[in-house]
Order: structure tokens, then C-alpha cells, then sequence
């Protein structure tokens, strides 16, 4: 099929769905966009203003100790006193109940972590949507997912300064853009069985689309290892909007030397334009 074929009404139509339903996840009352304070643990124990209890992170994991009065719901039952959470896998988050609030508590680059997350958050209440290209099929493109023998654990900066995270990547999708150059990019593994993700810059980024980072979900390559890149779904990571998320980088290969100019664009928040 070739994009002549594409009925353009019907490709709009359904990337308006998808996009209001990322747009709708991402100002839930308890996402991104809620997250009051990004509160990095130690041994030492440490109160916040946005959560209540003194928090530390040592031998046994993260334990809370609440004063009188203080209380967390967890999985349903109410906590008070000291409470053991454990230790926490890498990029793993546990929730507790906090009034309307949810305290994340979590594991980042090696760190432990808590991220209240307060629905009434202004930049939450005010989040009135994220500027994006006009959805065009020219930037569907077909491409070849090529495995590596062996998956390979690729470092890569975050948006905090000084922190690393470390994916396994399993291999590498090669496409092409209409003046046939060919290209590259390391995946790591998505959100779905089988699926991949890609973290990229592009010639856009700090222009028109986000500086430091944007991301594309690729559905499981068929059996021949044929995938399907929609860069109309670009979106934005949390850090985007907040400086209180830990996202990613793109590994140096995947900082693309042309225009993407699909997908999302420099949110509202950080100056962009409608």
C-alpha cells in the first residue's frame, strides 16, 4: 500500500483517538503531571512537605517511619508506625494511599525514590494538551527488524543530571525515508510481549519537538521481521513537561541527522506553540 492509498480522513480520525487517549493518560489524577517532588533517599532518615512519614533507604530497602496521626493506605490496609517497603527493582514503583494522593516510591538508575503524585497539582489542573504535527501518512514507513545474537546492555544519561540507566537492546530497526537514505536505530524492549521502543532525537529536537528526548512504540516484528515505524506517534516522555521525571536519553546512534517532523512537539509547558 502506498500513500496514495491511505484514506487521510480515516488515518486522522484514528490518530485523533489515539492521541486523546495518551493525552488522557498522561493528565491522570495520579500521572506524570500530578508529581509534586522527586525526593532521593538515603540512610538518613528525611521528611517532605508533599508526604508524610520519614523516609530512608538502607539495608532492608525503603522503610517509612509515620508519626501519630500519619497514615498510608497499601494494597487496601491501612499503615501506621514503621513500615518496611523493602528493596526495589530497577525501574519498578510501588503505590501507596495518601488522602487523594499516591506516593510513589520507586527505583531509578540505581537510586531509591519517592514521588508524590497530588491530583490538584497546577501543572496537572492546567494541562490543556500537547501541541503535535498534523498526523501524515508519509511518515509511516516500513521497516526490518535485525536481532542481535545476543541482547546487549546499553548505559545511557538520564534527564537528571549525573544518572544513568542501563536496557538490554535487543537489536536494531533499519528503514528508509523517502529519498531512500537508510537508517538506523537501537530498540529496546516495549511495553507489550514482543514489542520495541525507541528512544531518538532528531534534526526537530530543540526546534519544534523536545530537546532531550522523544519516543516511538513498534509493534512485534511479523515473521519475515517486518516492523511498522508511525512517527506520527512520536510522543513526548515525562520529563517533557516536569523536571521531577528520570527519563532516558537515546543512545548516541539513535540521534537521527534528519527531520522527523511528525508526532509531538515542545509541550505548552516549556514554551511551545499550539
Amino acid at each position: 500500500m502506498t500513500v496514495q492509498d491511505v484514506d487521510r480522513t480515516s488515518f486522522a480520525e484514528e490518530w485523533e483517538r489515539w492521541h486523546r487517549a495518551h493525552e488522557q493518560a498522561l493528565a491522570d489524577p495520579h500521572g506524570f503531571l500530578a508529581i509534586t517532588g522527586l525526593h532521593w533517599l538515603s540512610p538518613e532518615p528525611a521528611r517532605f512537605e508533599d508526604a508524610p512519614g520519614a523516609w530512608s533507604s538502607g539495608p532492608e530497602g525503603v522503610v517509612v517511619e509515620l508519626a501519630d496521626g500519619e497514615e498510608l493506605t497499601i494494597d487496601g490496609t491501612a499503615v501506621h508506625g514503621r513500615y518496611v517497603f523493602g528493596a526495589i527493582a530497577e525501574r519498578d514503583s510501588l503505590y501507596a494511599g495518601y488522602g487523594d494522593a499516591v506516593i510513589e516510591v520507586a527505583k531509578r538508575g540505581g537510586h531509591d525514590i519517592v514521588r508524590p503524585r497530588h491530583p490538584g497539582n497546577p501543572l496537572r489542573t492546567a494541562f490543556t494538551g500537547t501541541p503535535a504535527y498534523a498526523p501524515d501518512p508519509r511518515w509511516v514507513r516500513g521497516g526490518r527488524y535485525l536481532p542481535f545474537d545476543e541482547p546487549r546492555a546499553i548505559t545511557v544519561g538520564a534527564a537528571v543530571e549525573g544518572l544513568e540507566h542501563v536496557y538490554d537492546a535487543p537489536g536494531q530497526v533499519e528503514f528508509e525515508l523517502e529519498d531512500g537514505e537508510t537508517l538506523r536505530l537501537t530498540v529496546f524492549n516495549g511495553k507489550r510481549p514482543g514489542s520495541l521502543m525507541v528512544l531518538l532525537t532528531d534534526a526537530t529536537s530543540g526546534v519544534t519537538t523536545y530537546a532531550a528526548n522523544r519516543s516511538l512504540q513498534i509493534d512485534a516484528p511479523d515473521d519475515a521481521g517486518r516492523v511498522t515505524l508511525d512517527f506520527n506517534r512520536a510522543t513526548n516522555l515525562p520529563c517533557a513537561y516536569t523536571d521531577l521525571a528520570t527519563c532516558p536519553l537515546p543512545p548516541t546512534e539513535n540521534r537521527l541527522p534528519v527531520a522527523i517532523e511528525a508526532g509531538e512537539r515542545i509541550p505548552l509547558e516549556r514554551g511551545g506553540r499550539p
